[in-house]
């Protein structure tokens, strides 16, 4: 199987970003991944979407930076389930297993995000490629 042309690996990327931030927003902020529905905890998740505000404009969307960008997004999603898991945040609606299983599905989806970047970085060059 032939890897996907530069371009098209860059949009996949970025589709797979937004994705997984809108439903990061949808389930934080409506449902709640951590505790029950409308525990404030929840707000600890507006941590990655700020990094990866931060990090696009500073990247100025380009496919190397953006990588990086969401590679630091999946890292702090790592971290807060981490730091939820071990803190026993959201008991006893969310035990240690949901909430890891839950953020692992966004890093999960970050880290494929940040491959796709990264190839559009590899087999391209920087200026242009959005």
């Amino acid at each position: 199987m032939r890897p996907p042309h530069p371009r098209t690996a860059y949009r996949a990327g970025l589709g797979l970003a937004i994705l997984a931030i809108l439903l990061l927003v949808w389930l934080s902020l409506g449902v709640g991944i951590i505790g029950a529905d409308g525990d404030p905890v929840n707000r600890v998740y507006g941590t990655v979407l700020a990094i990866g505000l931060v990090g696009a404009v500073l990247a100025r969307f380009r496919p190397r930076g953006m990588g990086r960008t969401v590679l630091a997004m999946a890292a702090a999603q790592l971290a807060i389930a981490v730091i939820a898991s071990l803190a026993g945040w959201g008991m006893p609606y969310s035990g240690p297993a949901e909430i890891l299983l839950l953020n692992a599905f966004f890093v999960a989806m970050f880290v494929a995000s940040a491959l796709l970047f990264r190839h559009a970085a590899r087999t391209q060059s920087e200026p242009g490629v959005a």
